[in-house]
């Protein structure tokens, strides 16, 4: 009998960590599900003037509107459009009449459409802040011929234009030829319900596996009994 205890042990111990981890998962599922709810309604709430100070921590997602003017100066990010093809992001400085200088995601310039990206014009612009987390310590800096970005890195994109760090992804079309790419949450993974089943299934082979262990020793005990 006293064979039996220490597999009994560590296999109820290891059943019950494999339990606490799947239970935690369905936990952090119900929280993901609740704030993918509050981004969704933050995408389609009604717009408000663009504040003082912005952060990204309470602020991103948050709508906003402001007018002013596009200045002509842009950054490029290397980008495509599913089902139509390459092309190029447009990340456009958006002055205002305060001073401030501030980014506006205007969407995807095709490949081999004719777009005006560049032109200086006034306009009014109404989209979602966000503090996109593309860049990382693999994320190669900009072309130096072409200029083109590999990553929507805000704080560097704001320092090379000369701009605050907030970027403002438009809600509509902003015309001269630039397709809009308006935020929602299909980018945002919520895989806790697959995580949550795998810590299950594998409490529930170790459950087996120690079941199995326990009637073998039983078996060898009773041979050499």
């Amino acid at each position: 009998m006293g064979r039996l205890i220490g597999p009994s042990l560590v296999g109820m111990f290891g059943v019950l960590i494999l339990i606490t981890l799947g239970v935690w998962q369905v936990q952090r599922m119900g929280w993901k599900e609740a704030k993918l709810a509050q981004i969704t309604a933050m995408l389609v709430d009604a717009p408000v003037a663009l504040p003082a100070q912005v952060s990204a921590e309470a602020d991103r997602y948050r709508g906003v509107t402001l007018k002013g003017a596009y200045t002509g100066e842009v950054a490029f990010k290397l980008d495509s459009l599913q089902g139509q093809g390459p092309g190029k992001r447009v990340i456009a400085v958006f002055a205002t009449p305060e001073g401030r200088r501030v980014l506006v995601d205007r969407g995807i310039w095709l490949e081999g459409t004719q777009a005006a990206p560049t032109r200086a014009h006034a306009a009014q612009v109404v989209g979602n802040l966000d503090w996109p987390q593309e860049a990382d310590s693999y994320t190669p800096p900009p072309d130096p011929k072409s200029g083109l970005w590999f990553a929507r890195d805000v704080p560097a994109m704001a320092k090379t234009l000369g701009a605050e760090p907030t970027l403002i992804v438009a809600r509509d079309p902003t015309g001269d030829g630039i397709v809009a790419m308006p935020l929602d949450t299909s980018a945002i993974a919520n895989n806790h319900w697959h995580y949550a089943v795998t810590w299950f299934s594998l409490a529930a082979v170790w459950f087996v596996m120690t079941g199995f262990l326990l009637w073998r020793i039983r078996q060898q005990t009773a041979k050499a009994g």
